[in-house]
């Protein structure tokens, strides 16, 4: 690709182990699949795929997922920032102590037959995920739970914190927790997309946009096409994990 050719960007939201409904909306974007290897064959000209996050936990083919997503990744058609659930798994493989909870164990269960080899690219590949992505010259950021205006250009583990969980403002009657709407207040000239929380409809607000659609709880997954602003999706085919 020139590097005087515009490169536009195909960003999709949490997909949580939902590979049969990743591989409807890639094709429903212009991508080729080869079913076989559960890689992506062909890419649209000048377009790369970008994930806000939370490629796992919950849904039915997390390794699926994950393969698809590090092989687009080192073949340069894609794009990946951590989230919070990606970022756990990372820790729980590694052999830190960590909570059982939140699909993780979906995921475990699932790669119970995983090789040694495998689990090792996996490791590497999450350790390696950026937390947030600046792109197209600075007009277009892309993290996973939500990114400050102050915070652009800046790294840290408090910021890294923040484009991973956002901010939490305790929890409600159910302990699930309350988060703090960062979007609301956002006032930045860059786009920043995002996910991590789940809404029914994916909406523009204040240059921001949260294409976290609920695909795991039978809802939607779903892409935004950039510079184009279009927003695409496709159903869940049944609802894998309980609210």
């Amino acid at each position: 690709m020139s590097s005087n050719t515009p490169v536009n960007f195909d960003i999709i939201g949490d997909v949580h182990g939902c590979l049969d409904e990743l591989i409807a909306l890639l094709k429903k974007l212009g991508y080729s699949i080869d079913l076989e290897k559960g890689v992506i064959s062909k890419a649209p000209p000048n377009r790369i795929l970008v994930f806000v996050g939370d490629l796992v936990d919950r849904g039915p083919d997390s390794p699926g997922v994950l393969r698809l997503v590090r092989e687009a990744v080192l073949q340069g058609k894609a794009l990946c920032v951590c989230g919070n659930h990606d970022d756990k798994l990372k820790r729980k493989l590694q052999g830190k102590d960590v909570q059982i909870t939140n699909g993780l164990e979906v995921t475990l269960d699932q790669l119970r037959e995983a090789s040694p080899e495998f689990l090792e690219q996996i490791i590497s590949f999450i350790d390696q995920l950026p937390y947030y992505l600046v792109l197209d010259q600075g007009r277009l950021i892309i993290c996973h739970a939500g990114i400050q205006k102050k915070y652009i250009g800046q790294y840290s583990p408090k910021i890294r914190a923040f484009c991973l969980y956002g901010r939490s403002l305790g929890t409600d009657e159910k302990g699930q927790p309350l988060r703090y709407n960062w979007a609301q207040d956002y006032e930045g000239e860059a786009l920043v997309v995002y996910g991590h929380t789940v809404v029914e409809e994916s909406v523009f607000l204040n240059n921001t946009l949260n294409l976290d659609t609920g695909c795991v709880f039978g809802g939607r997954l779903t892409a935004l096409r950039y510079p184009e602003r279009q927003i695409v999706s496709v159903p869940a085919n049944r609802l894998y994990y309980p609210e």
